[in-house]
């Protein structure tokens, strides 16, 4: 008789690598990744993890700060990180574009989109009211994003160029409530005009699991995905059928799954990543 699917306790414990998500599962802060203040067991669980001898990823799909800033700005309040550990849509853009060869990129945002392509030798172009020739259009974190912008952008996808959103979330958590993601209203805009759907290489898209499962060397199936935010983390967990953790302590309460089937609900549903540390001591 064939076995029956591994417990989500028994796959907890034999885990190879974790990707947490940040606002929301590890920290609190403002809308421009400010302030953060490190969320309820969130140090525990990562040392708890590197004692363990496990690879983890912090994943989060804020594009205003480069991975660099936001690795020293957690080290500022108390984590304890190895290199390379925080993971933007901006990582999995670079995985994708390179895949792809594409060369030049029209760049809808600031630094901390613009600088991991820049530093991975893909040309960055930026707005500034004339046409431009590129591969791809990549819609990010802008605030500034203005109407010679859009147009900008949509002669670039009519010329041809494949259109990228980092992230076509709604809301993002921070410690005063829900902020708009920018990125899903820029490429909302270009595809209402152009036609041209989106392409997504922030979570809760393969590519970024698989950024994620690249980084560690870790195979998907292994891995456990934790976040708050319904429509992200578990998505992305099954899509890689890697273990799906959601938490309360960001976007997402446990009713935000109740619309979703079984086989869509989280594999385990923790207040926190204090309880989830609690169930990796066992």
């Amino acid at each position: 008789m064939a076995d029956g699917p591994v417990p989500p306790l028994e796959r907890l414990r034999a885990a190879r690598g974790y990707v947490f998500d940040l606002d929301g599962t590890l920290v609190l802060g403002d809308r421009n990744n400010l302030g953060l203040a490190a969320l309820p067991g969130a140090l525990e669980i990562t040392r708890w993890v590197a004692r363990q001898g496990l690879p983890f990823a912090v994943f989060t799909n804020g594009t205003t700060k480069t991975p660099q800033h936001l690795e020293r700005t957690l080290a500022a309040i108390g984590f304890e990180l190895p290199g390379d550990v925080v993971l933007t849509p901006a990582s999995s853009a670079v995985a994708v574009f390179a895949r792809r060869g594409y060369r030049r990129v029209l760049v809808l945002g600031g630094d901390g989109l613009a600088g991991p392509l820049h530093d991975a030798g893909i040309e960055v172009v930026m707005p500034d009211g004339r046409p431009v020739e590129v591969d791809a259009v990549l819609a990010g974190w802008y605030p500034e994003f203005t109407l010679p912008a859009l147009e900008v952008a949509c002669h670039a996808v009519w010329a041809g160029a494949r259109l990228y959103s980092a992230s076509q979330s709604l809301f993002f958590a921070t410690a005063g409530g829900r902020s708009i993601g920018t990125s899903r209203a820029i490429s909302a805009m270009i595809g209402s005009l152009t036609g041209v759907r989106a392409r997504l290489v922030g979570k809760p898209s393969l590519a970024a699991l698989r950024t994620a499962g690249g980084r560690l060397r870790v195979p998907l199936t292994d891995l456990v995905v934790v976040g708050d935010d319904p429509e992200l983390e578990v998505p992305m967990a099954h899509r890689g059928r890697a273990l799906a953790v959601a938490v309360t302590s960001g976007l997402g309460g446990p009713e935000s799954y109740q619309h979703l089937p079984p086989e869509r609900q989280p594999h385990l549903h923790v207040s926190g990543v204090d309880e989830l540390l609690s169930l990796c001591e066992g």
